[in-house]
């Protein structure tokens, strides 16, 4: 009897210990392994593993294999998926859209003033998603978008009419743009954009950039037309309850992990930018590059196009709200 006395106590030791190690948390990215967000988010991970003495042990889950931002961002919020790094979503609150709002900056330097983490605007969008239980970490600033075509165009520096069908975000802000710049706005998931052209309902895409449209568009694209319609920066986003439940030492390892993964991408972007253009022209697709008087052009057109609704999604009162935070 003493025997087995001993043995149940061995083994309520030994149950008790594996049930105490926690299962390693799931970080979802949305860009395939090896790509530079994948690079980015496993130098994150050692460091947080490292600096807790492993008390945080994060698995990475590339290119959207837990699903769709938008889908991802609402398990961050109930707890069932830890952290992402990827799109904004603005599913539950509609302000969230001026994230990617066409020309709300014009270059990289009113960017990093206003999408930077400690910014006015970021502030008022964290503000925002703490109120649906996400935490933003910090911020990985991606690109200016531009315009992919899957078939060349005549006029393509211009917004006179052109007669192609184009996929837009599903936000009436990317219509109003499209439309204005002489194209057919089509509202269609970005996963679906590839089939799509494929089929020939669409021959072009707003809504990405130049790196997105090389790592997954270059066997099909013909032009590009590198225009800054929008930028295009992801939060690193943590749910709320679990960071708020760690010990001040792990919270502050988090944050600092944090702070070196966003400070790092600032000098990166915006040569990776320019390398993905020249790496498209490679591929034999032709780059259209603006002068800066065509690039002015699109971009006073874009916000008189968008602007105005913006402010018929968020209210007259978001839409103040949001144009009261950001910098020149």
């Amino acid at each position: 009897m003493k025997k087995l006395n001993v043995l149940f106590a061995a083994f309520a030791v030994f149950y008790m210990g594996t049930a105490a190690v926690a299962a390693p948390w799931k970080l979802a990215t949305i860009r395939p392994e090896g790509s530079a967000i994948d690079v980015a988010v496993h130098k994150f991970v050692d460091d947080v593993k490292k600096g807790t003495d492993g008390r945080i042990d994060i698995q990475i889950y590339p290119n959207s294999v837990l699903g769709d931002y938008t889908t991802v961002q609402e398990l961050v919020s109930l707890g069932s998926v830890e952290m992402q790094c990827g799109s904004m979503s603005w599913q539950v609150d509609k302000r969230l859209s001026a994230f990617i709002q066409p020309y709300l900056v014009k270059d990289w330097e009113t960017a990093k003033k206003n999408y930077s983490k400690g910014a006015k605007f970021t502030a008022f969008c964290e503000e925002i998603l703490e109120k649906q239980n996400v935490k933003v970490l910090a911020y990985w600033p991606i690109y200016f978008g531009g315009i992919a075509l899957t078939k060349d165009v005549a006029n393509p520096l211009d917004t006179e009419k052109k007669n192609l069908k184009v996929r837009v975000p599903s936000t009436k802000q990317w219509e109003a743009l499209a439309d204005a710049f002489g194209f057919q706005a089509t509202p269609l998931p970005f996963s679906e954009f590839f089939t799509a052209a494929q089929t020939g309902m669409v021959e072009g895409i707003f809504g990405a950039g130049a790196e997105n449209h090389y790592v997954n568009f270059k066997d099909i694209m013909k032009a590009e037309i590198p225009i800054n319609t929008h930028f295009e920066c992801w939060p690193l986003i943590i749910n709320k309850e679990l960071y708020d439940g760690l010990s001040d030492a792990d919270r502050a390892t988090l944050d600092k992990a944090a702070a070196d993964f966003e400070a790092e991408r600032w000098g990166a972007a915006p040569p990776e930018t320019e390398s993905y253009l020249k790496k498209l022209e490679e591929k034999g697709i032709k780059v259209y590059r603006p002068t800066p008087e065509q690039l002015e052009h699109f971009s006073e057109v874009g916000r008189k196009a968008t602007f105005p609704v913006l402010e018929q999604i968020c209210g007259k009162k978001g839409y103040e709200e949001i144009l009261a935070t950001i910098v020149d």
